[in-house]
């Protein structure tokens, strides 16, 4: 392309943003005069995009707002110039006919690994042979015993070196605390405000048409772009980093170590070839490209959604003393079965946690209200009928949303706003099973989360450790909202007072 053409081009899209921001200014002032208690205003020429910007900053709320006025599932239009369809739905059957039913389709990933480029070809993006591929080598790391050994020792030192030391700390001081930022990663550094940065950045990509953010990404303009394109640079760098030094390493000692305290899971990922067959995925797994994609990929998947799903449940159950009150009853009763003296603190092993039933009903009912994945996205391939009777014609956006199913009354009766572990448990005091089938938030069929049960004993593992050994304060004067991102953060933080706890 010469410098004619991208004259051309840029005057183009300079008209383009200028007819844009006059119609805006038009709607708005439309909009305050007019519909300002509307949740949805179909505007002419734009569609419901101006409605979609409106309600950035409250997307997930404003989720909720439609199904209780429309109903489980809602067929919108953007502008007509952005090609954008969208079949919304917070229906349980629709979403378990999209993700299992009759997943082929709605498996065509190519918007989806547009919008999701920072992820290259990940778990999470890849397609085919080679996602079979991935699928597999990613099932059989998280279901070894060495790896679910690894994973619960490295999170039962990181709780015991540097969680609780930290409590402990803040205990003495009186001093108050961001829990979330704690959870997340702490003190806040450069990476984990990029992980930040491109979640919220590629939210926005999945709510606006697809012509309109490329565009801008192609022609490096707009905040949203922008922002990503600095963040993928830094996770690339620290990433980059990260593997050189692992490598290194795996020289220096070999392919497998003696003991599993000294792996972790980049290692055990690049000691897999040995047995892998799949020739694409061999070829893949020489290049540092491959575990730079699986890095971020787990990165995202992992780091995110569970230190927001702890965060969420530490909130719920300090709104909840009494759900507390059990949780730590449980948890003394599991002390008193054993035989041998515990130190202090308290740190639950992996034996215990079949014990933690009411702790993981508390986890799930907190995923109900509270999301790790709020929304999930999806694009039909050809005609198609949900179980509710909505038409589906090619090529339409369909977006589930998690952070609504949580929220129908038709869905989890008229208690669904209270949190109530209980609905997760059966008469015989074991997980329902009927209701366990409706949490969403793992995704199901062929793509669930294939780290969901390790994700469970992480968060049972730090939960049970926080809650016997300390009782958190939350600190009034809060604005607990979720942030618009791909993870359901809490947007202002957590601030809370932790004290140690004193037992007889």
């Amino acid at each position: 392309m010469d410098s004619h053409d991208s004259k051309i081009i840029e005057k183009c899209t300079e008209s383009y943003n200028l007819v844009l921001v006059f119609c805006l200014i038009l709607f708005t002032v439309w909009y305050y005069m007019h519909c300002k208690k509307q949740v949805i205003v179909r505007w002419p020429v734009l569609g419901m995009l101006p409605w979609i910007i409106i309600n950035a900053h409250r997307i997930h709320d404003w989720t909720v707002d439609i199904s209780k006025i429309f109903g489980g599932t809602v067929i919108e239009r953007g502008p007509f110039f952005g090609r954008l369809e969208i079949v919304y739905t917070c229906d349980p059957r629709n979403a378990k006919y999209i993700l299992a039913t009759n997943y082929y389709n709605f498996n065509d990933r190519q918007d989806y690994r547009d919008a999701f480029d920072i992820l290259g070809d990940g778990l999470l993006t890849a397609t085919s042979n080679f996602w079979t591929a991935q699928r597999r080598a990613a099932r059989m790391t998280f279901t070894s015993k060495i790896v679910r050994n690894i994973i619960f020792h490295k999170g039962t030192k990181v709780t015991q070196h540097a969680l609780l030391p930290l409590l402990s700390h803040l205990s003495k001081e009186s001093s108050g605390v961001d829990l979330q930022d704690v959870l997340m990663s702490f003190p806040p550094n450069e990476l984990a405000e990029a992980m930040d940065n491109a979640s919220e950045a590629i939210l926005f990509r999945h709510v606006l048409p697809i012509s309109w953010w490329k565009l801008s990404r192609r022609l490096k303009i707009g905040s949203n772009e922008k922002k990503l394109e600095a963040a993928g640079k830094i996770i690339d760098r620290n990433i980059a980093e990260y593997i050189k030094v692992k490598r290194e390493e795996m020289v220096a000692k070999g392919s497998k170590a003696d003991k599993y305290e000294e792996n972790d899971l980049l290692e055990v990922y690049m000691s897999i070839k040995d047995g892998e067959k799949d020739e694409l995925m061999l070829a893949k797994m020489l290049t540092d490209k491959f575990f730079r994609d699986t890095c971020i990929t787990f990165l995202i998947a992992a780091r995110d959604t569970t230190a927001s799903t702890l965060s969420w449940f530490f909130w719920m159950i300090l709104k909840n003393p009494s759900v507390e009150a059990k949780i730590l009853e449980e948890l003394e009763l599991i002390i008193s079965k054993k035989n041998t003296m515990e130190k202090n603190p308290v740190i639950f092993d992996a034996d215990d946690q079949t014990g933690m039933v009411y702790l993981h009903a508390a986890l799930c009912e907190s995923l109900r209200l509270y999301p790790a994945v709020p929304l999930l996205r999806k694009t039909s391939t050809s005609d198609d009928v949900f179980p509710d009777g909505t038409v589906i014609w090619p090529g339409m956006t369909v977006i589930i949303s998690c952070y609504a199913m949580g929220r129908m009354e038709w869905v989890w009766g008229e208690d669904c706003l209270e949190f109530k572990p209980e609905r997760w448990i059966s008469e015989d005091g074991k997980l329902n099973p009927e209701a366990l089938s409706k949490l969403v938030s793992f995704s199901l069929g062929p793509r669930n989360c294939v780290g969901k049960d390790m994700a469970f004993v992480l968060m049972k593992l730090v939960a049970s450790a926080v809650i016997y050994n300390y009782h958190v304060e939350v600190l009034e004067g809060q604005n607990i909202v979720p942030t618009p991102a791909i993870t359901l953060k809490m947007m202002n933080g957590l601030m809370v007072r932790v004290r140690g706890r004193v037992f007889p």
